[in-house]
């Protein structure tokens, strides 16, 4: 299961996730989401966890608790719908936003 965590410090960095949710069961993996530019964290993760029972009770107990003084949000993650997702057909971008003329 992929879960959501929100409402990060930016201080809290992905082995503190994982130290975190290790305390419910195997953890597979853990994202801090970064800014592309300065590289500084966004204030949410993901962490996934292959048991479902397990990663239930993580977001159970976890949601609403407090990490480094901050009231952080755990739930399941929804993935994301098509109309969230960036559109990377730069050049359609281009000539549908733009008054450019050629000649």
């Amino acid at each position: 299961m992929n879960i959501y965590v929100g409402n990060l410090s930016y201080n809290v960095e992905e082995f503190d996730l994982k130290e975190i949710f290790e305390e419910y069961g195997a953890v597979s993996s853990v994202k801090i989401i970064t800014d592309k530019f300065t590289g500084k964290s966004k204030g949410f993760g993901f962490v996934e966890m292959d048991n479902d029972d397990e990663a239930k009770k993580a977001i159970d107990e976890l949601n609403g608790g407090e990490l480094e003084s901050r009231k952080i949000v755990v739930n399941e993650s929804q993935p994301r719908s098509k109309e969230d997702r960036p559109n990377n057909n730069r050049r359609n971008n281009f000539q549908r936003n733009n008054n450019f003329r050629r000649n």
